[in-house]
Order: structure tokens, then C-alpha cells, then sequence
């Protein structure tokens, strides 16, 4: 396996770009080692600009759910790109989609659209504080919620990669009004809203925590959130921009049953294109500018050619039993992996077609604290392993895999070889 072409972009990369790229993780600083530098994609295998074919469970960070250039999804945008790209406008596509997702979805009344899973977040927030009339928020240790100032506040994704709790360029201002407690800790939370009291306008969380390890919290903790929240007039606002029309179409408030008061979405509702949303009952959205006094705008936000992209995705995840078919698969992998498994510490969590590799000796791993840093250097070892024999995941140990619909049970064989091989090495 060469890597050369990669190699050579990215020397240059790095006279363009911070770091040489335009996302901290995309360096492979965790893993050691250059980027690689894609070429192409198609259903459930992406190749570099080497030549390179790997088997993907990154899908760009889940929203792939299809696989890569689903057909489907590459004739809907076509034909609306020949229309045009961009209008600042409305347009019935919007409609379309919007009504697609609220017909199937009994937790929200109406949304807004946006361009990605941060502005959705940003977004829900500033309405939560308007809806109200109150400036705090409680966030939980570990949860990313993007890169709003606001919500860098102990957070995962990459700022767990590099070792970092916060980012410099967030006024203590900001800071100020973010409670941040810790995962799965009724106590702490308790203790917040009596210090807070009348002061937290929401609280939120990824109801399945993926950007810090999958952090499985289960229902009775998210049950005691929505108790809580009720009781003191707070909001509970849900992040679904990773788990939202991935665990279920209704995402995890679906499948935990759970009514959120706000709920955030991703890229996942346009087919891979830049696109987000935040929904919520009528009351709560006429808040909304320009029915409300909560302002949020965006040029871009319902493109197009996001909007047929999404709607052509969405409406084959309605198919019956879509879901129950990529937690088969996901089944499929991960014990086929665990027969396989020579390693003491290796251990693999998943929900629906979710999953995560952990080197522990714990049976369940719900806060970020449970995670030992030093455990990535066997994550390290087992990646590249897994590079060379045709495996691709996320460039750190702390970012979750994706199944899509697109994967074989020929593609998962493969890769529970792979794992077997890289498992091995750890020896």
C-alpha cells in the first residue's frame, strides 16, 4: 500500500490550510501518519487518490446512510442542479422535504432549516433563551454540540482528540452563562438547577452521546432529564445531528419514546450535502423570526439541490424494516469481531447501526471520565492495521462507525478479518 499522492497533497495542503485541513481530526495527529486524501466513493467503499480501496464506516461522520453516491440521491440532485444551484429564495423543495420529515415525526411541529448541525444547535439555543426569558444553559461534559463559544465548554469531538476541554477564543462571558456537569450524574444535575434556580433556560444533550466514545446514557436518565426539565419550566433540548434518522427515523427520541422540547438535526436530512435543522412545537417555533422576535437567517439555508438530495435519501430510510436491517448488519459485524477478538481489553459498544471501539476493562463506559487516554495508543496500532488491509474508520478513537445500507454481509466479512489481523498486533 503507497501513499505518496496523499503524502504530496498534503505538504501542500499545509501552506493553505491550518494544520492542512479545514477540520482539526480529518490531521490524523491521533493516529500519527498523513491524512489520506480521497478520491472517490461508491456505495459502501471509498478509494484514495493512490489507488487505495477501502471498505468505509466513517459515511463523512454518519450522514451517508445510503452509502456514496446512492443513485437515487445523484438523479434528484441532477435534475435540480440543471434548474439551478441557488436563489435566496423559496422554494417548493422545502416544502417537500419539510413536509416528508413532520408527517413521520410526532416529536416536532415545525422547523427551520439551516446549513449544518452547529448553526441548528446555535440556533436552538438563542430560541431556548427566548422562548424563556433566561440566559443559562446545562450541557454535559463530553457532549460536542459544534463549535458555537457557548457550548465549547468541556466538550468532545475533535477537542478531545487533541486534549483539550475548551477553546481559546471563548470569552469568560460566555463561559459564565454554560453549566456543565457531568455525564449520567442525577446528583449533579440536581444540584444545578437548585444553584441555578429560574436561571436555565435548557438543557441539552446528545440523548446518545457519539462524539466522545458512544456514551450510552439509557432511557431512565434521559426519562429523569424530561422530569426534571418539566418541573422547573426548563426546555430539553434534544442534539440528534449524529443519532436523528440514524437510530430510527424519529432518531433517538423515537426509540426511547421521549418528547424533547427542541430538537437539532444534521447533515444526514440532505443525502451528505451541508444542511441542518431545528424543530419544535408550533408554540415554541413562532418564536421564530420572522413570527417571533428570536432572529436566525441564512442565504443558503433550504438549498435546493440539499433540499432533493434529502428528500430522495429520507424517503428510502422509510422503507420497511430499513432500520432493523442496518442493526442486523451492525449485530452482524460487531459479534462476528468479538469471536475474532485475541485482545483482553478490546471491547466494542454499538446501538442500532452505531458503533464504537474501546480498549477497557469496564463493562459500560457512560461518561467521558471512563475513558483512558492512554488506551488510545492500542487504537493507533489497530487503525493503520486495519488501513492496510482495506478498512476505513474515523482518524481517532474517540469518533464512532457508521453502517450504511450500501454494506454487504461480503463487505463485513472482509472487515471482520481485518479486525482479526489488527487485533493480533496488539499481543
Amino acid at each position: 500500500m503507497t501513499t505518496k499522492k496523499s503524502a504530496e497533497l498534503f505538504e501542500k495542503a499545509k501552506n493553505y490550510f491550518p494544520g492542512g485541513v479545514n477540520s482539526p481530526v480529518r490531521a490524523f495527529r491521533s493516529v500519527g501518519g498523513n491524512p489520506l486524501f480521497i478520491e472517490k466513493g461508491k456505495g459502501s467503499h471509498i478509494w484514495d487518490v493512490d489507488g487505495n480501496e477501502y471498505i468505509d464506516f466513517c459515511c463523512s461522520w454518519g450522514p451517508l446512510i445510503l452509502g456514496h453516491a446512492n443513485n437515487t440521491v445523484l438523479n434528484a440532485v441532477d435534475k435540480t442542479m440543471r434548474n439551478g444551484t441557488s436563489f435566496g429564495a423559496p422554494t417548493r423543495l422545502e416544502n417537500e422535504l419539510a413536509n416528508l420529515i413532520l408527517s413521520n415525526n410526532k416529536f416536532i411541529e415545525k422547523l427551520r432549516f439551516v446549513s449544518s448541525g452547529t448553526e441548528a444547535v446555535m440556533s436552538a439555543i438563542r430560541l431556548a433563551r427566548g422562548f424563556t426569558k433566561r440566559d443559562k444553559i446545562l450541557k454535559f461534559e463530553g457532549c460536542y454540540h459544534g463549535h458555537a463559544d457557548s457550548l465549547l465548554v468541556k466538550a468532545g469531538s475533535g477537542l478531545v482528540t487533541f486534549g483539550n476541554s475548551s477553546s481559546d477564543g471563548v470569552p469568560a462571558s460566555f463561559v459564565n452563562e454554560t453549566i456543565s456537569v457531568p455525564l449520567h450524574n442525577k446528583e449533579a444535575v440536581k444540584e444545578a438547577f437548585l444553584k441555578f434556580k429560574n436561571e436555565i433556560a435548557c438543557v441539552i444533550i446528545e440523548p446518545v452521546p457519539a462524539n466522545n466514545g458512544l456514551l450510552l446514557q439509557g432511557k431512565e436518565f434521559l426519562e429523569f432529564l424530561r422530569i426534571i426539565c418539566t418541573e422547573n419550566k426548563t426546555l430539553l433540548l434534544f442534539d440528534e445531528v449524529i443519532s436523528g434518522f440514524r437510530l430510527s427515523f424519529c432518531g433517538a427520541a423515537g426509540l426511547f419514546n421521549i418528547k424533547p422540547d427542541i430538537i437539532t438535526y444534521g447533515k444526514i436530512i440532505g443525502g451528505g450535502f451541508p444542511v441542518g435543522a431545528y424543530g419544535a412545537s408550533k408554540e415554541i417555533m413562532s418564536c421564530v423570526s420572522p413570527e417571533g422576535a428570536v432572529y436566525q437567517a441564512g442565504t443558503l439555508s433550504g438549498n435546493p439541490v440539499a433540499m432533493s438530495a434529502g428528500i430522495a435519501q429520507l424517503s428510502q430510510c422509510l422503507a420497511n424494516n430499513f432500520y432493523n436491517d442496518l442493526e442486523a448488519k451492525t449485530n452482524y459485524l460487531v459479534d462476528g469481531i468479538m469471536k475474532l477478538n485475541s485482545f483482553k481489553l478490546f471491547k466494542m459498544f454499538k446501538l442500532g447501526s452505531i458503533f464504537w471501539i474501546a480498549f477497557t476493562d469496564k463493562k459500560t463506559i457512560t461518561s467521558a471520565d471512563d475513558i483512558d487516554p492512554n488506551s488510545m495508543s492500542y487504537f493507533k496500532i489497530l487503525y493503520h492495521s486495519l488501513l492496510e488491509n482495506g478498512v476505513y474508520l474515523g482518524p481517532s478513537g474517540y469518533e464512532v462507525g457508521f453502517l450504511s445500507s450500501a454494506h454487504s454481509y461480503e463487505d463485513l466479512d472482509k472487515t471482520i478479518k481485518a479486525f482479526g489481523i489488527g487485533l493480533k498486533k496488539l499481543n
